[in-house]
């Protein structure tokens, strides 16, 4: 999979100025993690978003949102944007918004 550079800055710009944050390569793509853990990543194909399971229902309302799965298994919590929905900033940033907000509530590693 090829990573997408004008995706990634959206994203990066979207999140500047959070504490907590790290960036690395990982799934193919550029992921951002908040206190060591799994927030948001990046692909050419479009975004995935951990916005936990009591966000799931209004993400996945969203045309092009789908949620995420491994090897057959649906993995709660964690939507795949599309390309398309991720270039209209107010639901991008939502869905950033809601990841952030999530996993803010998780135990620290």
């Amino acid at each position: 999979m090829a990573r997408d550079k004008g995706l990634e800055t959206l994203i990066a710009e979207d999140l500047n100025g959070q504490f907590g944050l790290s960036e690395k390569a990982m799934f193919g793509g550029w992921a951002w993690l908040l206190d060591g853990k799994l927030l948001i990543g990046a692909r050419d194909t479009g975004m995935l978003a951990r916005v936990g399971e009591d966000n799931e229902s209004w993400a996945l309302k969203i045309s092009g949102v789908i949620p995420m799965r491994m090897r057959d298994k649906r993995m709660r919590g964690w939507v795949r944007v599309d390309i398309g929905p991720c270039s209209d900033d107010a639901l991008r940033r939502k869905l950033i918004a809601a990841a952030i907000e999530f996993v803010l509530t998780l135990p620290a590693k």
